[in-house]
């Protein structure tokens, strides 16, 4: 297998304009050129004014990938085929990640994706934080996850929210060693996010002492790192939730491990604070001001969602259906049989417009525009798309399909989740008619 090292190198860019960093990850045996002379687009993980990317070099299509973002989907597809696909299966019948999975996630460069290269990440864009998201759920929805919940959420909140302080402490840790995980949900706050009972108060010197109970809490189990939400005065409701950097080494207790149906490898536990003590410092924003934190991180967490569905989709497609063309039924192959390329058309059709309502979100979240409504959208579809064809993926491997030998079964367990976790569907029905009636003025 070759070895496939991350190096991070800066894109070149004109003296005019903000030089993205760009991620590279060249194999051992074949060096990756920067393609410093050829134009790349300049999109840039944090928001800007939509100004600035006003058709910098014409008009495109959404399927239009920088040179940098090609490379990096390139090596990424490289990286899951040779590195994870070997032991999903092994994972899945465990129920727990292969810690040289996570090792090699770190080394490949993909868990610091938007992170400057400053605190000793990429510098890379949202979207090319989704395509990462997008390749590794094509072999493996748990490792996708892993590095998606890293990047889009906990890094994301670091970057935008915490003082200069807390990033320099901790984002070259997380770009380069240390898991993080998100801690929101709790048994009583699901939907309701801003119900919680994990409470937070400050103590004679002004630290923080965190006291109550988080649950879905995925990561939690590999993690060293957690953002963790807390209410601090329940009589202003959700305008008393502040969120902490909180380090597992302050006391936090990993509880309960779930047995899900799906994701099986994704650690999703039940996560304990008892009199845990969180240094002033370590407050990430303002004090109270947490739900505004939450609300704006879970928008671009469900584009990564997004990605992730549409990958699951994907990969189920495409192994059950080369597995169609190999088996022969009736003196020919089964997938050339009309009703099935029928239905495999559709089901091309389905993933293709699920993939581009996720680049839209997600390049529209780059040039700093409103992206709610399409994140929603994004979610919702491409949940449903990922339920939809690799279900009919088991379908068209037969009975083969309906065993754990070939894996493909295991798309479709992992496809459930995408209508649960980061805002369920009906929860994205409901930020999606809510904006319309704005749009419409209704």
């Amino acid at each position: 297998m070759a070895s496939l090292r991350a190096p991070l190198l800066r894109a070149a860019g004109a003296a005019s304009r903000r030089a993205p960093a760009s991620l590279r990850i060249a194999s051992a045996s074949r060096a990756v050129a920067s393609p410093a002379a050829a134009p790349s687009r300049a999109f840039s993980g944090s928001a800007c004014r939509s100004n600035d990317f006003e058709s910098p070099f014409g008009i495109n299509s959404l399927a239009k990938l920088s040179d940098e973002e090609e490379m990096l989907r390139e090596a990424v597809r490289r990286f899951a085929t040779e590195v994870v696909e070997p032991k999903v299966r092994e994972m899945d019948e465990n129920e727990k990640m292969d810690p040289a999975i996570i090792k090699g996630l770190f080394e490949q460069g993909l868990m610091g994706i938007e992170t400057s290269q400053d605190h000793g990440g990429a510098g890379c864009s949202f979207t090319a934080a989704i395509i990462v998201i997008e390749e590794l759920a094509k072999v493996d929805a748990s490792v996708s996850v892993l590095c998606d919940v890293h990047n889009t959420l906990v890094n994301t909140v670091l970057r935008k929210y915490a003082s200069k302080e807390l990033m320099d402490k901790y984002l070259p840790q997380l770009s380069t060693e240390v898991l993080g995980s998100f801690a929101l949900s709790e048994p009583s706050s699901g939907s309701d996010a801003f119900a919680m009972k994990t409470t937070c108060k400050k103590d004679s010197n002004g630290d923080w002492i965190i006291n109550g109970s988080k649950m879905w809490i995925t990561n939690s189990a590999e993690a060293e790192f957690f953002i963790v939400f807390a209410q601090g005065d329940p009589s202003k409701g959700y305008k008393g939730i502040s969120a902490f950097a909180v380090e597992k080494s302050m006391g936090v207790e990993i509880a309960k491990k779930e047995q899900k149906l799906g994701i099986k490898a994704s650690s999703t536990c039940t996560v304990n604070f008892d009199d845990v003590k969180v240094p002033a410092a370590n407050l990430i924003g303002e004090e109270g001001k947490g739900y505004k934190i939450a609300i704006e991180i879970l928008n671009e967490g469900r584009v990564g969602i997004g990605a992730q569905m549409v990958g699951i989709a994907q990969g189920a497609y495409e192994k059950s259906v080369r597995y169609a063309y190999d088996r022969t039924q009736f003196g020919k192959p089964v997938a050339s049989f009309q009703g099935m390329q029928f239905q495999m058309a559709d089901a091309a059709t389905e993933i293709e417009a699920a993939r581009l309502l996720v680049y839209n979100a997600a390049r529209l979240k780059e040039e700093g525009r409103p992206f709610t409504k399409q994140a929603a959208m994004a979610k919702i579809y491409s949940s449903q798309v990922a339920q939809s064809v690799s279900g009919s993926a088991i379908e068209w491997a037969g009975g083969v399909g309906f065993t754990r030998e070939t894996g493909i079964e295991k798309y479709w367990r992992d496809s459930k989740i995408g209508a649960i976790y980061e805002g369920t569907s009906n929860i994205q029905r409901q930020t999606i008619a809510k904006l319309q009636e704005k749009e419409m003025g209704l």
